[in-house]
Parts: structure tokens; C-alpha cells; sequence
């Protein structure tokens, strides 16, 4: 069976850390790009980061940049998204989401359940 679970989310105060897991099950790891992107309810999503397991590349958006940084941990198949510097307008649901492609390319073959993160000013 096919999972992507995240998790890690929470409630932080602003200026605090989190780090969210996302860990894949069900598929080979290393050929698929996992992203990470956010929902707050009522807006549309908007992507976050993303990780190419091929050749290791990432990007991040332009409002996190600096502040998020994605590792792995391929032997667990695990991508971590360490988010410092949080801000209240961060606050979402963040997902995890997989595609077999060498680079994020919508629509995600695989996407997670989604975590909750509230930043508190």
C-alpha cells in the first residue's frame, strides 16, 4: 500500500522551529520528487518546497526561503522540512505529496493526510 504520513506539526509561538516528517511507504523512494506545499482554508494552495530524490536538487518559495530547509533520510525513506523563523502567516496545513517525475510536477501521483501548523504571535 501506497502512503505518504506526515508529521510534526504543532503549535509554536513566532519566532520558534518545527520540523515536519514525511515518511513514504509503497513506492521506490528515489525515483519520485516529494513537495511540500500548504493550504489555509478558503485560499488556494501554494507550494512550499521540493526535493528531487534523483539528483538531490531543491527549491523553496520565495516567502520561505531562508527559513525552511528540507533533509532525508533515505534508508526510512523520510523527507524532514525544518522550518525555523516561523511566522503567524505560515500557519496552514501542510502537506507532503509525491510525484514520479525528476522534478514537483502537478498533479502528485501521492499526497499525505497533511499536518497542522500554528504559528502564535
Amino acid at each position: 500500500e501506497v502512503q505518504l504520513v506526515e508529521s510534526g506539526g504543532g503549535l509554536v509561538q513566532a519566532g520558534g522551529s518545527l520540523t515536519l516528517s514525511c515518511a513514504a511507504s509503497g513506492f521506490t523512494f528515489h525515483d519520485y520528487a516529494i513537495g511540500w506545499f500548504r493550504q489555509v482554508p478558503g485560499k488556494e494552495h501554494e507550494g512550499v518546497s521540493c526535493f528531487s530524490s534523483r539528483d538531490g536538487r531543491e527549491w523553496y518559495a520565495d516567502f520561505v526561503k531562508g527559513r525552511f530547509a528540507i533533509s532525508t533520510d533515505n534508508a526510512q525513506k523520510t523527507v524532514f522540512l525544518h522550518m525555523y523563523s516561523l511566522k503567524p502567516t505560515d500557519t496552514a496545513v501542510y502537506y507532503c505529496a509525491a510525484v514520479r517525475k525528476r522534478w514537483c510536477i502537478i498533479p502528485y501521483d501521492y499526497m499525505g493526510q497533511g499536518t497542522q501548523v500554528t504559528v502564535s504571535s
